[in-house]
């Protein structure tokens, strides 16, 4: 029996949008409410929040206490070794990724995407796709990614793992490599990737706060369909945070590849 981990990488650092994880929503974390939400996923054995060293990020550790979740604090940068050591220190043989600024994270669309895994012999299953100029396309809105991959990929990438993007995004070093891995993509029934459920802005956590406002109900559930049923009766919602570009951290990690390759690039 394989045991099925969703880490979820979480800091209280960001560029972005200060403190995000920990911004309230209907007067709980970000945070608290993805961990809530991935308890009602079916095929997850153990949720781990994986947070880094810093002194700021024990308030992390507390709140994943008080949700009943194990924790583990690593690397700060380096967050493929993050995921490798609270993998291996919980003893991981199936890694779900999922990041804390996602708290539309539908528990149904994450057990699609390991069950997927977990009937098929593969090395890595997604619903997303964040790669440029490849032919799949991602069709689940920017916000329920679910990446599903095996501790042996895992430990593959996290020893021959060199680029900057690859150490900070944890799964590239895998996905770039179709030829090394098996790769298994998962879309959805319909194009839905202009939606923006992530929250790396004021205008993200605007947006989800309102779909809180009008969805979130004490022992009820809502899922993506709900949320779709929201939007098409209210689409003004979107405009909220329209126009916000995707995968930004991942495009601006890919700059520091070429300038470590020109020797122009140092960690601080």
């Amino acid at each position: 029996m394989r045991k099925v981990a969703a880490i979820v990488q979480a800091r209280v650092g960001s560029t972005r949008l200060s403190e995000k994880v920990l911004k309230r929503i209907l007067g709980k974390p970000m945070l608290w409410h993805v961990i809530n939400r991935l308890k009602k996923a079916k095929l997850i054995d153990e949720i781990v929040v994986a947070t880094t060293t810093r002194k700021e990020d024990k308030s992390i550790i507390r709140l994943s206490e008080e949700c009943s979740v194990k924790s583990f604090a690593g690397s700060e940068e380096d967050v493929l070794d993050r995921y490798y050591q609270a993998a291996k220190t919980h003893n991981a043989d199936v890694i779900i990724r999922i990041t804390a600024d996602c708290p539309l994270i539908d528990p149904r669309v994450v057990d699609r995407v390991v069950k997927q895994f977990l009937e098929g012999d593969f090395d890595y299953v997604s619903n997303t796709c964040v790669e440029s100029g490849v032919t799949c396309k991602q069709t689940y809105p920017d916000g329920l990614d679910t990446e599903v991959f095996s501790f042996k990929a895992l430990e593959k990438a996290w020893k021959e793992a060199k680029m900057q993007s690859e150490r900070e995004h944890v799964t590239s070093y895998i996905w770039k490599q179709p030829d090394v891995f098996k790769i298994r993509r998962i879309q959805y029934c319909k194009d839905l990737s202009n939606m923006r459920w992530s929250v790396d802005y004021e205008e993200d956590l605007r947006f989800v706060r309102e779909v809180y406002k009008r969805l979130y109900k004490k022992g009820i559930f809502f899922h993506l369909e709900d949320v779709l049923t929201l939007l098409n009766k209210h689409p003004e919602l979107m405009e909220i945070n329209s126009g916000i570009s995707k995968n930004e951290g991942y495009f601006k990690s890919l700059k520091k590849d070429k300038m470590m390759k020109m020797g122009r690039y140092k960690k601080t």
